[in-house]
């Protein structure tokens, strides 16, 4: 069932608060955060509401200039940011957030409407891709997205955690104040390295509202750097795991929910400290890439469990070709694919791909795909082979599927590490 709607740029910061509401209404059992405060933390002009009329006047006793009252039942936003993709290239994207319609209007195509016109205005802002994080993992193919990376939870046994011989020392780590603003700026000076496929950009913006959760918080957040001062390549944040019991309990642990580290030297030493603090059984690192390598360098790799893989980043790719286009792929070989998009039609046709470059063709398709599953091997987190296997791609061509798979190939997982 449709509803009238109207959807519009929220320009007006009480506007904005208002969309915060709906989207926490929405959501349910998300943390309250104060109106007020939203637009600090929002890019200005880049949340979208949905509006529906709240009454519809008589035209026998009103007359025509009068205005029909309307309900913002309806939000999504993003801000301006940036991924990075096999190759290194930086790409221009739209990270999309707080996308939610009030309970009482769902089911009314307005969710829909709303990512129609995110999408169109990332094309018109020049945004190759657009990516964000879901809270269901059913509507967003519907509308171009699919999972491009996933994360899991990392648990460290501390008692059994011995490094190898040959594991290296890394460097000197030191404590941060996350209260005060130079140390929240230090660790954003540091994240601008981030340079692992996946990673995506966090402006000012996503700084103040982290701040502002950890304000909310009832457990205090620790941080660590890692490198000498004007140096530093990592930090860490984390927080004891239910506080409440601490004083008493055989079972403390720190739950690690940012781990950036820039260099190997870094990742070496913010492990080697996480794991060096006094008091604790357990170290949990959540998120982290689903190959990471943390068992292979302690003696007992059973001091290492990894568990709760889930999806990460749902991506869009919003300019096929140029998205295409901005990625590296081995050589030699090429193939060719056929996109469907039912959203963004002027992405729907063919594309030959190789490490030479990407280019439309009317030669016969190796293997057609939706734009949807075209997100999912885009970082290489997923494979051509299991797309087929899952009978959600069609492939013409046996061939095709294995250079397809060897073009698009990584060394190394995608993992953005990112919430927002």
């Amino acid at each position: 069932m449709s509803v009238d709607h109207e959807i519009r740029v929220l320009n007006d910061a009480q506007e904005v608060g208002r969309s915060l509401e709906v989207f926490l209404t929405a959501m349910v059992g998300l943390q309250r955060i104060d109106p007020d405060k939203m637009p600090t933390f929002m890019e200005p002009g880049r949340t979208v509401g949905a509006y529906v009329p709240t009454a519809s006047p008589s035209a026998d006793v009103a007359p025509a200039h009068t205005q029909t009252p309307e309900r913002l039942v309806g939000t999504a936003s993003s801000f301006t940011s940036w991924m990075v993709v096999p190759g290194g290239k930086k790409v221009p994207q739209a990270a999309v957030t707080d996308v939610g319609v009030l309970p009482t209007h769902t089911r009314r195509g307005l969710a829909g409407a709303l990512m129609r016109h995110q999408l169109e205005q990332c094309l018109a802002r020049n945004e190759v891709i657009a990516s964000l994080r879901a809270s269901e993992a059913t509507i967003y193919e519907r509308w171009g997205f699919g999972i491009a990376s996933s994360v899991a939870s990392v648990e460290i046994a501390v008692g059994q955690a011995r490094f190898r011989d040959g594991v290296p020392r890394g460097g000197d780590v030191r404590l941060v104040d996350l209260r005060e603003r130079a140390d929240q700026d230090l660790l954003a000076r540091i994240y601008t390295g981030a340079n692992w496929v996946g990673a995506i950009d966090r402006p000012s913006y996503w700084w103040r509202s982290r701040a502002h959760m950890r304000q909310l918080s009832k457990d205090f957040h620790y941080a660590v750097v890692h490198g000498i001062p004007g140096h530093e390549d990592g930090f860490a944040i984390y927080t004891p795991q239910d506080s409440t019991a601490w004083f008493r309990s055989k079972d403390r642990a720190i739950v690690v929910g940012d781990f950036v580290a820039n260099t190997s030297r870094a990742h070496y030493g913010l492990l080697r400290y996480l794991l060096s603090i006094d008091l604790l059984q357990r170290v949990v690192l959540d998120p982290m890439p689903l190959d990471h390598s943390i068992e292979k360098l302690l003696v007992d790799e059973r001091a290492v469990t990894t568990h709760s893989a889930r999806d990460e980043t749902w991506l869009r790719l919003v300019d096929v070709q140029a998205a295409l286009a901005a990625r590296s792929y081995r050589s030699p070989g090429q193939v060719i694919i056929e996109v469907r998009d039912q959203l963004l039609r002027e992405n729907n046709g063919r594309y030959i791909i190789s490490a030479s470059g990407v280019a439309r063709t009317e030669q016969p398709p190796e293997i057609t795909m939706d734009v949807s599953q075209l997100a999912c091997v885009y970082l290489g987190g997923t494979k051509f082979w299991q797309l087929a296997q899952a009978g959600r791609i069609a492939v013409h061509k046996d061939d095709g599927l294995a250079m397809a798979d060897y073009l698009f190939g990584l060394r190394r997982a995608p993992f953005s590490g990112t919430m927002f």
